[in-house]
């Protein structure tokens, strides 16, 4: 999808794709650029904050219960659902005149502490729609005779572009780093009693020391880990 025409750039996202042999969680966004200056660009310095803007897109019963966290009840979200923050990237586009396409890196991972991350779990299908806020350095011929030297100017701040990323391009990433599983942080304290449980319990996977912990939890009379543990 295109963003708004500014004086000499244009930028549209052509597509998205996982990268599936990436060291960490990536997506490729694919950028079309349009320039109509006319002039030869010899290279382009460019930056993109990346923005989910949840207010574009339905929510069926089970989302909304996976975003209370987040946005609070459904009665709430008319002052909450705002655009937030997903990431920022960068790239070097090379040089071109009159158009081309560039390969942008989109970094994700799958930590909750991220409010993106949280977001995005909790979606069941359809897409997220993002945008992309660009700024950057437009390197071009310099005005000398014999056109030597070069000219710098500013990619123009309301150069953007939208796009609806389906949620299963996502969750195929996750899936190439992360098969049928995810991650949480811990603090060091509470990774310690988690092991020292599972070893005194002899429990084999951390996926069954953590049900038995909310096992524990949901019968005890305290949501408190210290009095589950012991």
């Amino acid at each position: 999808m295109t963003g708004p025409r500014t004086q000499g750039l244009d930028f549209s996202v052509v597509d998205i794709v996982a990268e599936p042999y990436s060291a960490a969680p990536q997506l490729t966004a694919r950028v079309r650029i349009e320039d109509r200056s006319g002039e030869r660009i010899h290279a382009i310095v460019l930056r993109c904050q990346v923005r989910i803007a949840p207010q574009r897109r339905s929510y069926d019963q089970a989302e909304q219960e996976g975003l209370r966290g987040l946005f609070g009840g459904r009665e709430r979200w008319s002052d909450t659902l705002r655009p937030f923050l997903w990431m920022q990237c960068n790239t070097t586009v090379q040089g071109f005149t009159g158009a081309t396409e560039a390969d942008l890196a989109l970094p994700c991972t799958y930590d909750f502490d991220v409010v993106g991350s949280r977001y995005l779990h909790a979606l069941g299908d359809g897409t997220v729609p993002i945008e992309l806020l660009f700024s950057g350095t437009v390197f071009t011929k310099g005005p000398a005779e014999g056109g030597s030297g070069f000219a710098v100017r500013q990619v123009p701040w309301d150069c953007e572009a939208r796009h609806d990323l389906p949620v299963a391009v996502w969750r195929q990433m996750m899936g190439f780093h992360f098969p049928e599983s995810g991650w949480i942080r811990l603090e060091h304290d509470v990774l310690s009693s988690f092991a020292e449980f599972r070893e005194r319990h002899g429990l084999i996977s951390w996926d069954d020391t953590v049900r038995t912990l909310l096992a524990g939890a949901a019968g005890a009379d305290t949501d408190d880990l210290d009095e589950v543990v012991r």
